[in-house]
């Protein structure tokens, strides 16, 4: 499992480094961080935020964004998620890693101000016990469960004087979770969302 884990670091180094040259080539690709808070119902895996047998718990993490601008109303997001996967494979010896392509739909209220809606849709990969399990005491047996993660956002966008993207909002995600060795697991969350973009 370790060597899976190492892949997924590599993975991310390596599709941060692809955008960062596209960005430089592209005038329609935006850079930003994104920053996500909130809470989620999860009867699969384990939650290092909460004890032992509660299903779910606080969810957190720090994203890259690539936004690739289509047109002045439509533009697509790749989410990949960064401070999750290398804090939970560094410090918990487990692995949760959930990239997303976010569809973005603009909607302008006036000037500065806009109206953003989001259908998004990736995919969750997990490594590690289940929710009864404690982080440092009576840890259970690891195993890999995948599913696709399925979001809404609904945001607002504050253009500030050099028209860069500042997004706030929330999601909602689903996450139907498969597994060889458990039955299928749902997770369940709404999180608040910011945004910047350089």
């Amino acid at each position: 499992m370790k060597l899976v884990k190492h892949r997924i670091l590599l993975l991310i180094i390596v599709l941060f480094n692809v955008a960062i040259y596209n960005i430089h080539a592209e005038e329609n690709w935006t850079i930003g961080v994104n920053f996500m808070l909130g809470g989620r119902y999860d009867d699969l895996r384990m939650c290092v935020g909460s004890p032992p047998g509660a299903k779910g718990g606080p969810i957190a993490d720090i994203m890259v964004n690539f936004k690739y601008q289509v047109d002045q109303e439509f533009a697509l997001v790749f989410n990949l998620p960064v401070m999750r996967p290398i804090l939970f494979a560094t410090a918990f010896d487990m692995l949760q890693f959930e990239p997303e392509v976010t569809f973005e739909f603009k909607k302008a209220i006036k000037d500065d101000l806009d109206f953003l809606i989001g259908p998004g849709v990736g995919l969750s990969l997990h490594y590690g016990p289940d929710y009864e399990s404690d982080v440092d005491e009576n840890r259970g047996e690891s195993f890999f469960a995948a599913g696709p993660f399925i979001s809404s956002l609904f945001a607002f966008n504050f253009q500030n004087s050099a028209e860069k993207d500042r997004i706030v909002g929330a999601r909602a995600f689903y996450v139907p979770l498969f597994s060889k060795e458990r039955a299928p697991g749902t997770v369940l969350g709404l999180a608040l969302e910011g945004s910047i973009y350089f």
